[in-house]
């Protein structure tokens, strides 16, 4: 006689999730991409990072760099460190033209260049420290803060014409009266 299964023994089968369960499940960037394309992996950019990158004095390229240095940073504790030729080949530049965006990078207190040797005394890949990015973000969220408050305050008064300017442009005044 055959061995009872589990279904024939009374044990309850979970039902299969439903397609419309599958996609509550996946993230955000998952529906937009699909599986396939995140399976690759993502790199987190701060949207602080991209909303002030005007106000942080960085290039098109340089931004470029600095994304790019962020896809090799997977431990606040170990900064990335790939090579110039990887970066550069990445980006289609030269490396000349990486060295001198690091460069402004670096003059600029973003980025910390660190030349260090393998353990067979050769030079290795500069790593590079991003702790003044860092720094400098968090320096600018105030900022951000405050543009965040004043879009929320100005979408309650989005019956009336330029709202949001007209917000900025009484803030301050007492009486509320036109100058």
């Amino acid at each position: 006689m055959a061995k009872p299964t589990r279904k024939q023994a009374g044990a309850k089968v979970a039902p299969k999730p439903s397609t419309e369960n599958d996609a509550e499940k996946k993230s955000s960037t998952q529906r937009i991409f699909g599986a396939k394309v995140m399976d690759h992996g993502y790199t987190a950019l701060p949207n602080i990072l991209m909303r002030g990158q005007k106000r942080l004095g960085i290039s098109t390229t340089q931004f470029n760099i600095v994304a790019q240095l962020m896809s090799y940073w997977f431990d606040p504790a170990r900064p990335p460190f790939p090579s110039k030729r990887d970066l550069a080949q990445r980006m289609g530049i030269t490396e000349q033209t990486l060295r001198i965006n690091i460069k402004a990078l670096e003059e600029r207190g973003l980025v910390k260049r660190e030349q260090w040797k393998t353990a067979a005394g050769d030079y290795g890949s500069n790593r590079y420290h991003l702790d003044g990015l860092v720094k400098a973000l968090k320096k600018l969220e105030p900022d951000f803060d405050e543009e965040r408050k004043e879009r929320r305050q100005s979408t309650t008064l989005t019956e009336k014409p330029n709202a949001r300017a007209n917000a900025r442009n009484t803030k301050g005044k007492t009486d509320g009266s036109p100058e």
